[in-house]
This record gives C-alpha cells, sequence and structure tokens, in this order.
C-alpha cells in the first residue's frame, strides 16, 4: 500500500463529509437563520443550554439554572472549564474560558441594530441581561414565556469572544472563533469548507471520553441534489439529508422501504420533523375565491393527502389531517383538519356559484419549481371537483419577498419550527404579526383567536397550554385561512460505517458523537 494510500484510508475514517446544496451565508451565529448556516455553526459554537433529540433542554455552558417563582428571571451558573477555539488575538495563551459577561456582551450583540441580526427577536420578551459575577449570568423577561429556554438553544445565542469579533468586524463570518466541537480550518467558499476536531473541548460521552471523536468535518457545495446523491452512492460523502425528487425512486420503493441494491452500504433513519408543509391564503386580496370560506373549504377537501404522498414521497411525510401544529409537538391533534370529501368540495364550489354569480371560479397557486408536481397534482384533483387551478412557477428568492409583501393570493409555503412549542406554529396567525413585520404572511384576523394567543403567555402549567393550543389550531381550520398538505419526516441516509448519528424532529446536525468504522 502506498503511502497516498494509507493516509487517504485514515481520512476516510476520521472525517465526516457532506455537502451542503444551498452554500453558506455565514459562520457568524448571529446571522444563523437557515438550516446551512446553522448546521455548519452547531459545530463551531455553543449557548448556556442546547437540545437533546427528544427536544428537551439540556444544559450546555450553563451547567445548571434555576427560575424563580414568578417565571420571570432565570439564573445560569456557569461551567469554568470552557475555552475559546485557539487564536493568536487572545494573547500568550491564545485562549481563554469563557465567562458571564462573555454571554452578556454576546446577547447585546445580537441586539445591536448595525449588526442587524435576524435573531434579534429571540429576546424580545428580555427586559434585560447581566453578568452577576464570572459564573452567574441572570436573564429577566417582562412577561413570561415557557418557551423561553427553548428560545436560548438556538445558534442565535452562541457566546462568541468580544476581542476577536472587534477585531474582525464583518469578517469574522468568516473567522469564526467558538466553544463548539469542531474549529474552523478552512473555506473557499462555494468549493470547500473544513473544520478540525477542538482537541480542549469540555463535554464527555458517558463514560467520561472526551468529545467529539471525528478529526474533521469535510463540507463540498455542489448545487444540485442529484450530484450531491451520486457522490454519496460512490462513497464520496458520508451523508445524505432528505428526500428529493431526483433520487427518491432510486433509492426508495414505493412504500418508503430502502431498495435492495443499497441496503448493505446504507442506512436509513426517519423521524418526525417540525415542518408543515402548506399552501396560505391572502385574506387581504378582493379576489371573491380567496374572500369566500366555501372555495377555501372546498380545496380542503378536494384532494387525497394519503395518495399524494405515495405518489410524490413513496411514503416519506405524514398525510396533514389535524391542523397547523405539526405531528411530534404537544396541542397535536389528528382530527382537526380535513379529510378527502370530493363530493362535499363539488357542493362547496356549487354553493359558491350560486351565490355569487361566479360560474367559472379559478385561482391561482404560485409555488417554486421544487414543489411542482405537488401543486400539480392538486390542480389536477381540484379541476375534478369544478374549480379551475393555474399554478405559477417563480424563483425561491421571488416567492419569499412576494409572499411577505401581500404579493401572492395563493401561495405554497413551509413552517419549520424556530424552537419546539406549538406557540411558534400558532404565531402565524396572530394579527399583530401582519407580514412583513412578523410571519402572519395569510394576514389572517380574529379577535377570540388573538385573545387565546395571548393568554398562552400566562399559563405555566403545560397541560392547560397544550389544551388551548389544541383550540386555537381548530379554530384556525374552521376559518380554514391555510390548505395543510402534510407534516415532513426527516430522513437521513448515512453510509453504514457512520455510527451514531442520531435524528430530531429540528433536523439539527449533530456530529460531537459521531465516528465511523
Amino acid at each position: 500500500m502506498s503511502c497516498h494510500d494509507k493516509s487517504s484510508k485514515i481520512a476516510n475514517t476520521t472525517v465526516f463529509r457532506y455537502n451542503e446544496h444551498k452554500n453558506i451565508g455565514s459562520l457568524d451565529p448571529a446571522f444563523s437563520k437557515d438550516i446551512a448556516d446553522i448546521w455548519a455553526t452547531n459545530q463551531l459554537f455553543n449557548g448556556l443550554v442546547q437540545m437533546d433529540d427528544a427536544l428537551n433542554v439540556q444544559p450546555c455552558i450553563a451547567k445548571r439554572w434555576e427560575i424563580s417563582a414568578d417565571a420571570l428571571t432565570y439564573s445560569f451558573f456557569l461551567r469554568d472549564d470552557v475555552y475559546f477555539h485557539n487564536d493568536i488575538l487572545f494573547g500568550k495563551d491564545s485562549t481563554r474560558t469563557v465567562n458571564a459577561t462573555d454571554f452578556e456582551y454576546s446577547l447585546n450583540r445580537l441586539l445591536d441594530k448595525q449588526i442587524a441580526s435576524p435573531g434579534s427577536w429571540v429576546l424580545s420578551k428580555v427586559e434585560r441581561f447581566k453578568a452577576e459575577n464570572d459564573s452567574l449570568f441572570t436573564i429577566k423577561l417582562k412577561q413570561p414565556f415557557p418557551a423561553f429556554l427553548g428560545l436560548l438553544t438556538m445558534k442565535y445565542c452562541s457566546v462568541v469572544p468580544k476581542e476577536i469579533v472587534e477585531h474582525y468586524g464583518s469578517g469574522f463570518r468568516s473567522h469564526p472563533i467558538g466553544t463548539g466541537p469542531f474549529k474552523f480550518k478552512r473555506w473557499e467558499e462555494n468549493i470547500k469548507l473544513v473544520f478540525r476536531k477542538n482537541t480542549r473541548y469540555f463535554e464527555t460521552d458517558a463514560n467520561g471520553k472526551n468529545l467529539p471523536y471525528l478529526e474533521a468535518v469535510s463540507i463540498t457545495f455542489l448545487p444540485d441534489k442529484q450530484s450531491e446523491f451520486l457522490q454519496f452512492a460512490q462513497g464520496n460523502i458520508d451523508f445524505v439529508s432528505g428526500l428529493d425528487a431526483s433520487y427518491k425512486d432510486e433509492i426508495l420503493t414505493a412504500n418508503g422501504q430502502l431498495r435492495d441494491l443499497y441496503k448493505n452500504d446504507v442506512n436509513m433513519i426517519r423521524g418526525p420533523y417540525l415542518n408543515t408543509e402548506y399552501l396560505g391564503f391572502y385574506m387581504d386580496t378582493d379576489i371573491p375565491e380567496i374572500q369566500s370560506e366555501l372555495i377555501r373549504k372546498a380545496v380542503n377537501y378536494g384532494f387525497d393527502r394519503k395518495k399524494m404522498m405515495i405518489y410524490l414521497r413513496n411514503g416519506v411525510g405524514i398525510p396533514a389531517n389535524g391542523g397547523f401544529i405539526p405531528k411530534g409537538l404537544p396541542g397535536y391533534n389528528e382530527t382537526t383538519g380535513f379529510d378527502f370529501q370530493p363530493e362535499k368540495a363539488k357542493q362547496l364550489i356549487a354553493q359558491f356559484k350560486k351565490e355569487t354569480g361566479l360560474n367559472n371560479p379559478k385561482i391561482t397557486i404560485t409555488t417554486i419549481g421544487n414543489y411542482l408536481s405537488f401543486c400539480e397534482y392538486i390542480q389536477r384533483e381540484l379541476q375534478k371537483i369544478g374549480l379551475t387551478v393555474d399554478i405559477d412557477v417563480i424563483p425561491a428568492a421571488t416567492l419569499k419577498d412576494a409572499k411577505a409583501n401581500g404579493k401572492l393570493a395563493v401561495f405554497r409555503a413551509s413552517w419549520v419550527a424556530d424552537y419546539p412549542d406549538a406557540e411558534n406554529y400558532l404565531s402565524l396567525y396572530y394579527s399583530k404579526n401582519f407580514a412583513p413585520n412578523g410571519p402572519n404572511y395569510s394576514h389572517f384576523k380574529d379577535v377570540q383567536f388573538d385573545k387565546w394567543y395571548e393568554e398562552t403567555f400566562t399559563i405555566t402549567d403545560t397541560k392547560k397550554r397544550e389544551q388551548l393550543y389544541a383550540k386555537m389550531d381548530s379554530l384556525i381550520m374552521k376559518k380554514a385561512p391555510v390548505v395543510v398538505m402534510f407534516y415532513d419526516e426527516v430522513v437521513r441516509f448515512t453510509r453504514k460505517n457512520v455510527v451514531g448519528l442520531g435524528i430530531n424532529p429540528i433536523n439539527l446536525l449533530e456530529l460531537k458523537k459521531v465516528y465511523k468504522k
């Protein structure tokens, strides 16, 4: 065996390789908005707390915390053995330990208007925060907010070192210094990104062994999913996330099992994903079809979600007969929504024609190319019940902008939880959240709903809160400003030699406990 063969074999067992088809915008956690950026910054940075795979909040840099009786003050007690990654700017030791002042600086930075972090909203319910001493950090809320600890697990709330950030300024996006299990090595934008093991990382496994196990993480940037899958099939990358139309039939049978060709080399793991895929109606429009609850309900009754999932997703994903809250979250109720009732849908359309005198009702659904097949499926089914459907395909960036500014009557969208609490989903229907200033893209408004939504913040009893969430979800479905298509599942394909890669409903990529056989 030549020297070169030997070194590439070693690299193959200690380097985790994946492809990011979406590109990464920044390695600064204050800008970790998209999943591509979150996956990368999750390897480099830590916060006070972290989420386990079952969505429970666990200690991280804070070894424990206390919450005051009025549920307003959170006291975090920090570890004293957490070091920043090496950098010459730290002076002779090239590093230093993290203390409470670092958290004060990092959270102030999130709020800094000049930095304009998309994560500043995370602190919208915070009155103040303070380093009481090196190891005690306190946060006081303006009002009780039961989901707050979950918010603090987001990458936005990671700790960053002031002296490094101030030295690099906006250049910190490509000179990231954190405390995470891996440290930044090099980044050729749109080509390759490499992280190396952080040998001073503070977390250990159940047996007291230092994490992480891997020597490095290597990320490539092939822009299309098909080439990514080809690289995976050839063994050049270790992991593929999600099921893309370009390769779903190649790897899975119609009922969602691995094909024989891949059984020996590939593992598939799947579980609920906090992601609701839907069509939204813009309620502030003057288009009579959109204004009419009859048509909105007809669309909801007019297509078979189960059949759609088998045809278009090889059975991966959960047909949405519940409400907007996805399966996997407290508050979900599988009977809140709509099932397939073509006759009922026809009656609703007939009633609409009679009441309005409009004999050829028509809607236009705007989508991106990736979801065209779903929209065409719905289009074909709705033609059968007497509703004409046009489909407009536009680029993702255009859709995002038009959706935020109320330019689309019916739009295809998805909502992935920012934090695992049903309140996050219901916030899309709160009238004070009208887009573009909030996530209420449909401009849905209901006085009773708003009242309940505000009430949820005062309820600390989780069971009572769940019941209220379910009631609110049911109210949304009754008014039908939305057509919930399906709740997604996280699907991960790994090479058989990858061990320890878990799965979680927020689809976070956690590599500190992964190793390769």
